[in-house]
């Protein structure tokens, strides 16, 4: 092969290395969250390196997916959640 083609080898192993190891660090904490808005319940999966960031993005995820625009989804958020269920791995 020739030189530029090993580079090109090299660079994205290193990349695909680079992502992998990444994704294992993201987060220690993992949590289901389950919302009820206007009649509705979804539940959404968040993983974050706080049990806050964790709540948060679930709680995002969950509400994306029964509200509609960003006044709904913000009114959904404020509510308490229906469930929380901590999960284990990442």
């Amino acid at each position: 092969m020739k030189p530029v083609t090993w580079i090109i080898v090299g660079v994205v192993v290193v990349l695909v290395g680079l992502m992998a190891y990444s994704t294992t660090l993201v987060g220690g904490f993992k949590v289901e969250v389950c919302k009820t808005y206007q009649g509705h319940e979804a539940c959404g999966i968040g993983v974050g390196t706080t049990e806050q960031e964790a709540m948060t993005t679930a709680t995002g995820v969950a509400c994306a997916k029964i509200s509609s625009g960003m006044t709904e989804s913000n009114q959904c958020q404020m509510g308490n959640p229906t469930k929380v269920n901590w999960l284990k791995g990442r």
